[in-house]
This record gives C-alpha cells, sequence and structure tokens, in this order.
C-alpha cells in the first residue's frame, strides 16, 4: 500500500463513528458527491446511523457479493454542471490524486484502501465472480478494467465520449457502457476485453439496466426525455418510450421479478414506473428534486432514491407506489444501494 494510500485509510478510520449496528433489515448506503461521505441508513427504520468521509466527489457505488464491502468511484476532476461552458470547466483545477475505487468495510465502517479507477471513475459495475470491475472514464472516453487483488488497471477499451453508465449481463459475458456524446451504448465482450457492437439509442444516456433473464436492457435518455428498449440478445433497438412531459431519465433499475423498471427522472422530480412486459406508464412518482441514484431492496418492496439538490433519499413503498418517509443525508446525494 503506498503511503497516500495509509494515510487516507489512517485519517478516515479515525473520523468514523462506531455508531449503533443496524438492524437484519440491512444497510441503505448513500454516496455523497459534495461532503465527500457516505450516509448508511438503517432500512428497518429509515433512520441515519452513520456518515463516512471516503474522500473527493464520490458517486458511483456498488457491494460485494456477502453485503459486507463496499466499493465507491472516487473523482479528483471538477464537478461541471451542463449549464457550464466547456472551456470554462477545462480551467478549472483537477487532482488526479484522488481518483480511484474506495473500498468501505461495512462493518468496522472504515476505509480499507483506494485502488486506480482510471481518471475520472464515474460509475462502475463488478464482475460476477467478484475479481474485477469495469469503470467509466467521463473525462477520457474509456473503460477502465480493474484487477481487485492488484490493484492494477489491466484493460483500456476506447467507449465514446462522456461515458457513464455500466452494467455486466446477467450471464457476465458482456459489459454495456453509455456514452452520453454520442448516445450509444457500448457492447464489450467481457472475457476478450473488446468492444463487440455499438447500439444506438436516446441522446445523452445515463444508465441501464437489464431483465433478469437478459433478454431485454432499458437505457434512459436524458435529452429526449425517453427509454429505449434493446433485444439484449441480439443488440437491436426496439423502440423507444417517450415518459411524461419534463422527464430527464437518469437512472434505472429493474424489479427482482423483471416485472417492472424504474426510471429516475432528475429535474422532472419524479420516478416513472413502466410495466416491463408492455411498457406502459404505471405511475409517475414525485420524489423531490433532481433524483439520480435509485435502488432497490432484495425483496422488491422499497424503491430509495438519491435527490441531488434537496440532500436526501426518498423512501418507496412499491406496492402501494406511495412515497412513505424522506430522510435527510449529506450534501448532493448521487448513488444509493442496499445491502442483503
Amino acid at each position: 500500500m503506498n503511503m497516500r494510500i495509509l494515510c487516507l485509510s489512517l485519517a478516515l478510520v479515525a473520523c468514523t463513528p462506531a455508531g449503533p449496528r443496524t438492524s437484519s433489515a440491512g444497510l441503505v448506503v448513500v454516496t455523497n458527491e459534495d461532503s465527500g461521505e457516505l450516509t448508511l441508513i438503517d432500512a428497518a427504520t429509515d433512520s441515519v446511523v452513520a456518515t463516512i468521509p471516503v474522500g473527493k466527489r464520490p458517486r458511483g457505488v456498488k457491494l460485494s457479493a456477502d453485503g459486507r464491502l463496499a466499493f465507491v468511484a472516487l473523482s479528483g476532476s471538477p464537478k461541471c454542471p451542463p449549464a457550464m461552458p466547456d472551456d470554462e470547466c477545462a480551467r478549472l483545477t483537477s487532482d488526479k490524486t484522488a481518483d480511484g475505487i474506495g473500498v468501505l468495510d461495512l462493518v468496522a465502517r472504515s476505509v480499507l484502501r483506494v485502488l486506480p479507477g482510471g481518471s475520472d471513475p464515474e460509475q462502475f459495475d463488478l464482475s460476477q465472480d467478484g475479481t474485477y470491475f469495469v469503470v467509466s472514464n467521463e473525462d477520457a472516453g474509456k473503460a477502465s478494467f480493474v484487477d481487485r487483488s492488484t490493484g492494477t488497471v489491466i484493460a483500456e477499451v476506447t467507449v465514446g465520449g462522456e461515458p457513464e453508465g455500466v452494467r455486466f449481463s446477467p450471464d457476465g459475458a458482456e459489459v454495456w457502457v453509455t456514452s452520453e456524446q454520442e448516445a450509444s451504448v457500448h457492447v464489450l465482450d467481457a472475457a476478450t476485453r473488446t468492444e463487440k457492437v455499438v447500439i444506438p439509442v436516446g441522446r445523452r444516456p445515463r444508465d441501464l439496466d437489464f431483465s433478469p433473464d437478459g433478454a431485454r436492457a432499458w437505457v434512459s435518455g436524458e435529452v429526449d426525455g425517453v427509454v429505449t428498449v434493446v433485444d439484449a440478445r441480439t443488440h437491436r433497438p426496439l423502440r423507444n418510450i417517450t415518459l411524461p412531459t419534463g422527464a430527464k431519465p437518469m437512472g434505472v433499475r429493474v424489479s427482482p421479478d423483471g416485472s417492472r423498471v424504474y426510471i429516475s427522472n432528475g429535474r422532472g422530480r419524479t420516478v416513472s414506473v413502466l410495466d416491463a412486459r408492455t411498457d406502459s406508464l404505471l405511475a409517475d412518482i414525485d420524489v423531490g428534486a433532481r433524483p439520480w441514484g435509485l435502488a432497490l431492496s432484495a425483496d422488491g418492496t422499497r424503491l430509495y432514491t438519491a435527490n441531488g439538490p434537496s440532500n436526501d433519499v426518498t423512501v418507496i413503498d412499491t406496492r402501494t407506489l406511495q412515497v412513505v418517509k424522506r430522510i435527510a443525508v449529506g450534501r448532493s446525494p448521487w448513488g444509493v444501494v442496499v445491502t442483503r
């Protein structure tokens, strides 16, 4: 472990509150981009039980198979909102030493190490065997394959401008990466680490998810206000689902039973609920300011949204499609996952 990582880990351990332990219902883990921390919420009581400093601009977050570890994308690149001109953003200072994938022990509530993640990591996914990550490098237009045990970048693949969403197919054979700039999804062969095909989708695709059987994929298109349904086996776009007026589709989550698709609509302030079999709109739920990250409980009965400008998480009962609580967290919550 190099000195920078060691010092970061020791400092964060010292700042980590012991706090009460969570119930058997598990934890909701939220990344707070502007305050540089994780918020841990007890899923049984919907109450905050700990806050853990993690580093600069934590965004994408995943869990180990056993739920003990959280992996968090950290970035030292400046935060440039969509309204900021590119030349103005380019003049801002970057701290590339802050880039990486943080590894946190959720039981001890401490940072164990920071792995390389390529330049400006935003989202990523973990291979089914848990041995490597694939990370979207937003400012470099690449996807990095990172070996978890050695902490090395073992491959880089060009995937178009401003890559964001990353998702392994359910069988683990492919990795799909969205390119915001190109309005496309780049499908990579996980074994050979090469590109197989590029799929056109709606403009500024942010995220995607698959049906449990791997037959379909849904890709959000923020600018067009659509979700593109893709035949995941033939890699052909089937149709675009137009969401209600004002929707800015961002996060995508498919229910565990594959019957529903949940879409967070950013500045549209809502979550759209789609029937996965008919592509029809079941509900459009007002959840708060600019929902981005989405997560479902293991049984699919609770949906959590990270609402950036309002600094909170909304809890939805998916059986009634009603908001049951809003939980204050850190500044600019971005990503959210639920331990099992």
